[in-house]
């Protein structure tokens, strides 16, 4: 009776053991049916336990193989041997219920030598070895970043970009919700820009503050990623309750960079305990890194854009203004010549009307010189400033005539250095912004003047002068002694929206009552700033005021003492022979009629070429051998620069210098940043008398030349 009990005990141990096995063990006859089954093969293989029980074992070899296999196994069966796991060389994968594939290894144990007509063959998935579930896992966390890369160069809408990624790293890391948090212009809280999964009370727009009791803010304080293996024992910050609610229990969050500078977080959160590990801090960084270039390469389009949009503008008002100068010159002198006529000065009323048309012609002027500001073409003379001493009177004159309910307050570093700039438009852009922010606060509040030293040139002005074909080289910029301060205007009042933000500095843009504004206030403002080598940044938002930040160059670090401070004598010499070229006929009209008033003798050219072959015919000879026109050379030529399709002025001028060295030169132009232009005959010393002038602006110009 005891050995009998000892044998059914051995038989419920085998069934035990085969049951209990690890790996997916089948017991195969000689017909290739499949005639036991464990558990875990039936769950390896997705297969009920009934449906492997008498199959086929070619059902379980993926198609293309099949036919194989099936004379792999009959030769198997006339020589059977023992083969352990990892004994072939190739790669074994076994077909699913489902038709899916594992990557699996099988040993092969023949029964034949114990007399049964059975092969055992032992299954075991390839994934279920560490290194080979490491190995899978980064080739997983590859292939989503390779789809997340895909999405980055593909799109050019950060918003689709801010969508995908959050799915695409919930999906990698199994998370139940994933959300890119970006820092709000003020730096004070956290937007919620995008996300998956996202719980009912952190939509998309949801604020968080950025202070290091909240999740996402000490994530920035601590400035690497931060893992939470369970809500329910975490302390370093207040977990909000919300989370909880949710059954959330773990989290991941790693800071989110635009060149070295936090731009916000991008956290992912899950329902499992300690769920992320070593290897999804390292994706979920990749992923961070991903996403700020990303952002960045967005903002720096964006930027481009509105910098391309802000220079074809200026382009079109530089023009504008030009030939609009041309014409207000005709229309200044006709009003001159016609205010000093008999008939009109022996007339009672002629001469008002005179004045009103007069008046009128010169606040077209003005029009004119800030579309000028704008499009960098206006004359600047550029001199060193005391910032702070220019904000303090600027501010003593606002506190006496802006509102009184609003506090003007100045913060100006002890060491703030001068700028390179010119003082008048330097006073005027300043004023225009304090104006702009007056207006945004309407029930008073604070409008804060700052100014402090910066070390080195801010990576956005380097990007603009560097793309600036057409901006002077700084002095001091190569050799990296060139500086700049910072003139920042703040304002508590209502702030802007980004469509608003991103028209600011465009002329006649305005967001104020008709008649309350023309909209080049900022505009002027923004010509200025990149004329004088520097830039302009606006951070503002709905509700948080506006900063506006000018951004000037220091004078040169070692200055040469250039300084001639030239009496300009306004008196003509009675007879002064003078070159007269210009491409408009009723402007030239004009000036000969000024210069004929001041006594001069006026020979009138339209164009450089013409110019030059009446100067050539007063010294070189018609025929060699021959002795040249001869008569005396003009003491002075006067050119415009724009001359039609022909010669720049400049050039002109140029070849004048070097031939007929004793003519002084004086250059007109309604358009006086042609005076930078590269190319030949582009000097800086040439004396320039801007467009639209009077009779006594031009005395004064000529005067200038001569006594030079």
């Amino acid at each position: 009776m005891s050995e009998r009990s000892s044998v059914v005990d051995e038989s419920a141990v085998f069934r035990a053991l085969f049951a209990a096995s690890p790996d997916g063990l089948l017991l195969v006859d000689d017909q290739g049916l499949i005639r036991l089954a464990n558990p875990t093969a039936s769950l390896l293989l997705g297969y009920p336990n009934e449906e492997l029980i008498g199959a086929s074992v070619e059902m379980l070899v993926p198609d293309s193989i099949r036919p194989g296999h099936a004379a792999y196994r009959r030769a198997y069966e006339g020589a059977p041997r023992a083969r352990p796991m990892g004994g072939t060389a190739t790669e074994l994968v076994a077909r699913r219920r489902d038709g899916s594939e594992v990557l699996v290894e099988i040993a092969l144990s023949p029964l034949q030598p114990l007399g049964l007509p059975y092969t055992m063959a032992s299954i075991r998935s390839v994934a279920e070895y560490p290194r080979v579930r490491q190995a899978l896992q980064r080739a997983r966390y590859s292939e989503h970043l390779a789809q997340l890369g895909k999405v980055a160069v593909d799109s050019l809408d950060p918003r689709e970009v801010l969508r995908q990624v959050p799915a695409i790293a919930a999906q990698a890391l199994e998370a139940d919700v994933a959300v890119v948090f970006l820092l709000e212009p003020g730096r004070t809280a956290l937007r919620v820009a995008g996300g998956i999964g996202l719980l009912a009370e952190e939509g998309p727009g949801f604020l968080v503050p950025n202070r290091p009791d909240t999740p996402q803010g000490f994530v920035l304080a601590q400035g690497g990623p931060v893992v939470v293996e369970d809500y329910g024992s975490e302390r370093r910050f207040a977990v909000p309750g919300a989370y909880r609610q949710a059954g959330l229990v773990s989290s991941l969050a790693v800071p989110l960079s635009d060149r070295g500078r936090a731009v916000g977080t991008l956290a992912v959160r899950s329902r499992q305990p300690r769920r992320f590990g070593e290897a999804e801090v390292r994706f979920l960084e990749s992923v961070a890194n991903l996403l700020g270039t990303c952002l960045q390469r967005a903002q720096t389009e964006e930027a481009l854009h509105h910098s391309q949009r802000l220079e074809a503008v200026g382009q079109l008002t530089g023009g504008i203004a030009h030939d609009f100068n041309n014409l207000l010159t005709v229309i200044q002198g006709n009003l001159q010549v016609l205010a000093e006529l008999p008939a009109v000065t022996d007339d009672g009323f002629a001469p008002q009307l005179v004045a009103a048309a007069t008046r009128a012609s010169r606040r077209g002027a003005e029009l004119t010189g800030k579309l000028l500001a704008f499009s960098r073409r206006q004359r600047l003379q550029p001199t060193s400033v005391d910032v702070g001493a220019m904000i303090r009177s600027l501010a003593d004159m606002l506190r006496r005539t802006l509102d009184q309910r609003i506090r003007i307050r100045i913060e100006v570093a002890p060491d703030c250095p001068d700028v390179q700039a010119d003082p008048a438009q330097l006073e005027s852009a300043l004023l225009n912004i304090a104006i702009n922010a007056r207006d945004a606060m309407p029930d008073g509040g604070d409008l804060v003047f700052e100014a402090e030293p910066l070390a080195a040139i801010p990576p956005a002005l380097r990007r603009e002068l560097e793309e600036d074909e057409d901006a002077p080289t700084p002095a001091g910029a190569g050799d990296g002694l060139m500086r700049y301060v910072r003139i920042a205007v703040s304002d508590s009042g209502t702030g802007m929206p980004e469509e608003v933000k991103e028209r600011a500095f465009e002329p006649f843009f305005t967001t104020k009552q008709a008649g309350r504004g023309t909209g080049l206030g900022l505009s002027t403002v923004y010509g200025f700033a990149r004329q004088s080598l520097g830039a302009i940044g606006i951070d503002s938002a709905p509700g948080h005021g506006t900063t506006l930040s000018l951004i000037l160059p220091q004078p040169p670090v070692t200055p040469r003492e250039a300084a001639e401070h030239e009496a300009a004598s306004a008196a003509v010499p009675p007879g002064l022979r003078v070159l007269l070229v210009e491409d408009d006929a009723e402007v030239r009209a004009v000036a000969r009629r000024y210069l004929n008033d001041l006594q001069c003798s006026v020979t009138a050219c339209a164009n450089a070429e013409e110019a030059l072959r009446y100067l050539s015919a007063l010294t070189d000879p018609v025929d060699p051998g021959e002795p040249a026109a001869g008569g005396p050379l003009p003491h002075l030529l006067l050119s415009d620069i724009a001359l039609g399709a022909g010669m720049r002025g400049t050039e002109l001028a140029t070849r004048v210098r070097q031939t007929w060295p004793e003519i002084a030169v004086l250059l007109m132009s309604g358009f006086s940043a042609e005076l930078l232009a590269s190319g030949p005959g582009s000097a800086l010393g040439w004396d320039l008398l801007p467009k639209p002038y009077e009779r006594a602006a031009l005395a004064r110009a000529i005067g200038k030349v001569l006594a030079r």
